[in-house]
């Protein structure tokens, strides 16, 4: 049985769709070559909107004509896939991304086939969300279901009443198509989002989430689609403030740039998918620290932000670890890590760092050259004087912490005092 929630959005999303490619038809109608102009999925016309914190496309439109003949299979095969999509929406079916590839793919009069790898027909879907302004979610196209929440909240999905306080020690796999589910209600204060997945059901098994009123959700490592948009929902409709706890290393820190800022790849669905307002509460190179390496490195880190701004970074912060426990928890930093890190902050950031970094670094000479020679200008919003700080201690001690470490201080360090003096303190990056 189709519930009735799932018929309303079939019949707006088949709507758009057709009202959308019709415009081609008329094209035709008219003695024009058909074409479909859509706004420039490329790096180059991705742009950050510094007031609005969030990555979107530019002004730039890309024009795919079926009479041209580099375009004229690319613009067949987002017509196809925009057929089949439709097809399945008007007869209540509920197709996964991989069914659509085999749906799609035959071979055109025994010469050419209509895509040949996945990664193709995505791309169709991914033109087709540009062109119609749909998310593939809001086209009920499925995809493995990867977050979990879990918390005091009701919801309802699929015509059922879902209580997230009651799910034993499992959790919420939120769906693939988040907004056809229904806020019920919510007694929460916030919203968590952890990298780990183990971390999460730690937190939890000793239910941090009734006892800190909070909303617990993980990502699993990188987000899906699915899981931002429902944080995003959370923040938007009820109001909730998002932390983000991730690892201390530059694939943590970049999880919490996708939620917060979104990707370059979807950045024609930041609005929906990113929460600007979220939070990255830790783990922090200067939780491992303190302010230790800044005065250490005083001069490094003056030349970034100036004896002024310098100043204003140096709160006195005391480190979590002992030299001890750092001997045994941290983990060092390898040449990719460096590079990653690069890429987020820029090349000038690393710049009073790098005879440092590559005297300690083991290295090959095409590790060196990619650290040293490629120009990254590194992305805006990690620019600031915060993420200068910790990103430059990350350069200065070459050490990478995963937020399992906390816990082996006791899982009620992490629970009790790590998480909740941060929040309470205001000990976070915006």
């Amino acid at each position: 049985m189709v519930q009735d929630v799932d018929v309303a959005a079939r019949m707006k999303a088949a709507e758009v769709i057709r009202k959308r490619f019709l415009e081609i038809v008329e094209q035709m109608e008219r003695g024009e070559r058909p074409v479909l102009i859509m706004p420039k999925r490329t790096l180059s016309n991705t742009i950050y909107d510094a007031k609005r914190k969030l990555l979107l496309l530019g002004p730039e439109k890309l024009k795919r004509s079926f009479l041209d003949t580099g375009e004229a299979k690319r613009f067949m095969q987002t017509v196809l896939m925009a057929s089949i999509i439709y097809e399945a929406l008007v007869n209540n079916e509920y197709p996964t991304i991989r069914d659509l590839y085999y749906r799609g793919k035959h071979t055109i009069k025994g010469k050419e086939n209509t895509w040949d790898e996945q990664r193709e027909s995505d791309a169709a879907i991914r033109d087709i969300e540009a062109y119609t302004g749909l998310l593939r979610e809001e086209m009920l196209i499925l995809s493995k279901e990867k977050g979990k929440v879990v918390g005091r909240m009701r919801i309802r999905s699929g015509g059922d009443v879902i209580d997230l306080s009651r799910m034993g020690h499992g959790a919420y796999s939120i769906e693939p198509t988040p907004d056809q589910i229904e806020f019920l209600d919510v007694d929460a204060e916030y919203v968590l989002v952890i990298e780990k997945d183990a971390v999460f059901q730690q937190l939890h098994r000793i239910r941090f989430w009734d006892q800190h009123k909070a909303l617990l959700v993980t990502s699993a490592g990188q987000p899906d689609r699915a899981t931002r948009r429902f944080v995003r929902r959370l923040n938007e409709e009820l109001g909730l403030p998002v932390y983000i706890l991730a690892d201390a290393d530059p694939y943590g820190w970049y999880i919490y740039s996708v939620f917060k800022i979104g990707s370059v790849t979807l950045s024609y669905e930041s609005e929906r998918l990113a929460t600007p307002q979220a939070k990255f509460i830790g783990v922090m190179p200067s939780d491992i620290f303190g302010d230790e390496v800044l005065e250490k490195y005083a001069n490094n880190f003056a030349k970034l932000l100036g004896k002024r701004g310098l100043k204003k970074v140096l709160t006195g912060k005391k480190p979590l670890l002992d030299p001890k426990e750092r001997r045994n928890y941290i983990i060092r930093a390898k040449p990719k890590d460096v590079l990653r890190a690069i890429e987020l902050v820029g090349i000038e950031v690393f710049k009073p760092f790098k005879n440092h970094v590559l005297s300690k670094l083991r290295i090959s000479g095409k590790e060196r050259e990619q650290i040293t020679k490629k120009k990254h200008a590194g992305y805006d919003w990690f620019k600031t004087p915060e993420w200068i700080r910790e990103v430059g201690i990350f350069f200065a001690t070459l050490s990478k912490l995963e937020i399992e470490a906390l816990t082996s201080k006791g899982l009620r360090f992490l629970a009790f005092k790590y998480i909740p003096e941060k929040i309470e303190t205001g000990d976070w990056i915006e």
